[in-house]
């Protein structure tokens, strides 16, 4: 199993239904094959810095799991057919960062959290 993170912008006019909706369909998926999804950070309506598909702004969600490849790999393909998924980009993290994230609490050492979570020394 590996760790993933999946960022998904979802269309900023749906309701909060239909955002509740996509995402629980989203880890049904992943949990049904395995999967462990560890934290779904709502981030909200953020605006672009450029029109995408004609639109300025998208509701941005972060999925934070540990899975197998075959199944990110069909949450992927469920993301690319939704309409209402404007972009989402799914990337594995190494595994010093994992650990990283593990092993350390956030500003233990007087660092910020951002610095640490960055790899900032």
């Amino acid at each position: 199993m590996r760790h993933y993170e999946v960022m998904v912008i979802l269309d900023a006019g749906l309701e909060e239904d239909a955002i509740r909706a996509i995402l629980d369909r989203a880890t049904q998926l992943l949990t049904g094959r395995g999967a462990t999804v560890n934290k779904v950070d709502r981030w909200g309506k953020r605006r672009f810095a450029y029109e995408v598909n004609h639109r300025s702004e998208g509701y941005y969600v972060l999925i934070d799991m540990v899975a197998e490849p075959d199944a990110v790999a069909e949450l992927d393909r469920m993301l690319g057919l939704a309409d209402e998924v404007i972009r989402h980009k799914v990337v594995r993290l190494p595994e010093k960062a994992v650990v990283m994230r593990t092993s350390r609490p956030s500003g233990s050492d007087g660092e910020p959290a951002a610095a640490i979570e960055n790899g900032a020394s």
